[in-house]
């Protein structure tokens, strides 16, 4: 089983990687791999960190679940890789986008060369967003089957850390379950923005109209901080 992480995430999260509940995580996690169909591949458990940096993370929005369907989960929450149908979810995510800059996103046509409309969210990795799911691995056709084996107490210290050690972040909370996980980031120090899910049978709810991804870049612009090309 092949697993990196960004040396600065290494070092911010050392501690965490050095407690108890970690070691039972990753037995497990290798179990699972060992003999099981898991998602995402191995080596994109730790992708979102690897391509956003601790010192370069500018916004984080969170997920729930990796995709748990063959060939979707990439390591980012809310993205598939180029050539992947778009999930639902997503595609209200680029319907927001539209109405709130006026202009589609720049993940949706695929840097491949790819036909057809692109899911890849990578471009928004680079540039400094945290696509964090809460669980970073699941079983194939079985939704939340890693829940509760540690992951979670991972990615809050996750969002902890951020809260305490960054200023000026911007952070994405779609749902219930998300906002209940961020709910301790500190106002005071970072742009916390709550709606309603992306997905279809809540987005008409408070996801349209919330205009996050211009309030995300024009908090980043009055910071000093360069926007986010969504």
């Amino acid at each position: 089983m092949q697993v990196r992480i960004d040396k600065s995430w290494q070092q911010v999260l050392q501690s965490e990687f050095d407690k108890p509940y970690f070691e039972l995580l990753t037995d497990f996690v290798r179990q699972q791999y060992r003999t099981r169909e898991v998602f995402p591949p191995s080596r994109l458990i730790f992708a979102a960190f690897d391509a956003c940096p601790f010192d370069k993370v500018k916004v984080v929005i969170l997920g729930q679940d990796p995709y748990h369907e063959v060939g979707q989960a990439q390591g980012l929450c809310f993205s598939v890789p180029d050539g992947v149908r778009v999930p639902p979810s997503l595609l209200n995510i680029y319907k927001e986008i539209s109405t709130d800059l006026g202009r589609p996103s720049v993940c949706e046509t695929s840097q491949t060369g790819q036909p057809g409309l692109s899911g890849n969210l990578m471009r928004w990795a680079q540039q400094g967003v945290l696509l964090l799911n809460a669980t970073l691995t699941v079983e194939a056709h079985r939704a939340g089957s890693h829940q509760n084996k540690g992951w979670e107490v991972l990615t809050d210290a996750v969002i902890e850390q951020l809260s305490k050690q960054r200023r000026n972040l911007v952070f994405m909370l779609w749902g219930a379950y998300a906002q209940r996980k961020a709910s301790f980031v500190s106002t005071r120090d970072h742009l916390v923005l709550k709606a309603a899910h992306p997905s279809p049978l809540s987005a008409y709810n408070g996801f349209f109209g919330c205009r996050h991804f211009s309030k995300a870049n024009s908090y980043l612009v009055e910071h000093g901080i360069e926007p986010i090309e969504w």
